[in-house]
């Protein structure tokens, strides 16, 4: 049986345009979820990363060895907001209190068995207290706009205003979190080369 990679068949949300910002009609999906505060070097940041990777990697491999269908673990990716957004400012924010959700998507075979098994089974492995939070959950944005970021995080903010113009210029308005997603990873790919797919869902 052929891997199942949803990266590939699902290629208009985790592959969109890094010209031009482009419209997305985003399905309801089944993820991962893990929540937290802080800023993305914080050891509470770093915890929940290894936790939700340590319950992806479980779950996958006993579905496979249960004689289930294989599947590539899809990437990391993240809901941020805060509760004064003015938190987000380069110059005046502070980064602790940035709060965040990391994701990673499931396919809609996984049941909330395989994944209660998968928990146990990682916390077994690994002693990691943060385990116990990952969530199995599901997302839907619907309507959203998106591009695809190219280079480090620090310079996002150029594509952040591109969206949100998009989203002016249609005649709405911004509605639920702002949402990345890793295609690179940030421990090995230089800053420059990082691909990061930038999403505002909006009504």
């Amino acid at each position: 049986m052929e891997k199942l990679d949803l990266k590939k068949s699902l290629k208009e949300f985790y592959s969109p345009s890094a010209r031009d910002v482009s419209l997305a009609v985003v399905p309801r999906m089944n993820f991962l979820m893990i929540d937290g505060e802080g800023a993305p070097e914080s050891p509470a940041f770093q915890q929940a990363i290894e936790a939700i990777y340590a319950v992806a990697y479980t779950l996958k491999f006993a579905v496979k060895k249960a004689g289930g269908q294989d599947f590539a673990v899809m990437p990391l990716e993240g809901l941020w907001w805060a509760e004064d957004m003015a938190d987000f400012d380069p110059q005046r924010g502070d980064r602790n209190r940035w709060r965040w959700t990391l994701m990673i998507m499931q396919p809609d075979f996984i049941t909330p068995g395989d994944f209660s098994g998968a928990v146990k089974a990682a916390a077994k492995k690994k002693d990691n207290v943060a385990i116990a939070r990952v969530r199995l959950d599901s997302l839907e944005e619907s309507r959203a706009v998106q591009i695809m970021h190219i280079g480090p995080f620090s310079t996002e903010g150029p594509n952040i205003r591109r969206l949100h113009d998009k989203i002016a210029g249609l005649g709405g308005r911004p509605a639920g979190k702002h949402h990345e997603i890793y295609l690179s990873d940030f421990r090995r790919v230089s800053p420059a080369a990082m691909k990061t797919v930038l999403r505002q869902p909006y009504v």
